[in-house]
């Protein structure tokens, strides 16, 4: 059993009634795939099943590929496949890549579309989007989300220039209390002015101004690091920390971002050990951290 074979080696061995198995996605295998070959797609729970489909039978020779022999995708399926009872099973060189390069025959359907960020305006989608937050003490962890009420996002050159995101204070939630009494009360709490005062202020705010690229990212999860001021009471600072945007094949983007906040920065003092003494039970860490969820589509309205 050779661990990987060249594709000349590959080419030699198909004749001897080998299985090839393309190891991507459907719609990669159907815009592209070495002729002859079937598909599992590595990716998915039912890959052992995929393959049982393939190959029934466990002493058969088996040669895996992916897309370009450069990440772990056949390696994986190789090693899965050799736990699973089969005992021959080779890893082409170079995935079809390598195949094409070399000229040798492959099957072709429509090609898969790629998602690009495209120039433009977007507008965020406030029922698919969502902040959500965890605060922390000495004894227990709380969360729950802030609704998102507005938001856009300029893009130029295939990044995000510039955008804004409003957040509706008036909609924070809780989702691990059960009882209701100590829910509600947790809520008016952080609704009352010992947190975010927002009878006076009911939104917070980011205004982004700029976007660092991260070198050397994936091209379907492009990483960088996002700047602007974030506003929330009666505070406004300069806040930066890196997020995904990335493209989505219906032409919307979708952002991730996580990231940790001294909420003592923007007087969200409350229970704070570094502001207040002999708190005990009333103690609340001054970190809160976030992670915000963002569809947009372009030029929605």
């Amino acid at each position: 059993m050779r661990e990987t074979l060249s594709c000349k080696e590959l080419k030699d061995v198909m004749a001897s009634e080998a299985v090839l198995i393309d190891v991507m996605t459907p719609e990669d295998y159907a815009s592209c795939h070495i002729a002859g070959a079937k598909n599992a797609c590595i990716y998915e729970m039912v890959f052992p099943d995929r393959i049982a489909e393939c190959a029934p039978d466990r002493n058969a020779k088996l040669v895996v590929y992916d897309a370009s022999g450069t990440t772990l995708a056949a390696k994986t399926a190789r090693e899965r496949l050799l736990k699973a009872g089969y005992g021959d099973v080779s890893v082409l060189e170079g995935g079809l890549s390598a195949w094409l390069a070399a000229g040798y025959p492959v099957e072709k359907g429509e090609p898969a579309a790629e998602a690009r960020l495209e120039d433009g305006s977007y507008l965020v989608d406030t029922g698919a989007s969502v902040l959500e937050w965890i605060g922390r003490n000495l004894n227990n962890r709380h969360h729950g989300r802030v609704a998102i009420r507005s938001g856009e996002l300029m893009v130029e050159g295939g990044q995000p220039v510039a955008g804004s995101i409003v957040l509706d204070m008036d909609s924070i939630s809780n989702i691990d209390l059960a009882d209701p009494g100590w829910h509600d009360m947790l809520i008016r709490h952080l609704k009352s002015e010992d947190f975010f005062g927002v009878a006076q202020y009911p939104t917070a705010s980011f205004r982004l101004t700029g976007w660092e690229a991260k070198k050397g990212g994936s091209a379907e999860a492009p990483e960088g690091t996002f700047s602007g001021e974030l506003t929330i009471k009666d505070v406004t600072r300069p806040f930066s920390s890196t997020a995904i945007v990335a493209p989505q094949a219906d032409g919307s983007l979708k952002a991730h971002a996580s990231f940790d906040l001294d909420r003592t920065l923007w007087n969200v003092c409350y229970g704070s050990c570094r502001m207040f003494e002999r708190l005990g039970m009333h103690l609340v860490h001054d970190i809160v951290s976030l992670e915000l969820f963002v569809l947009a589509k372009k030029g929605a309205r």
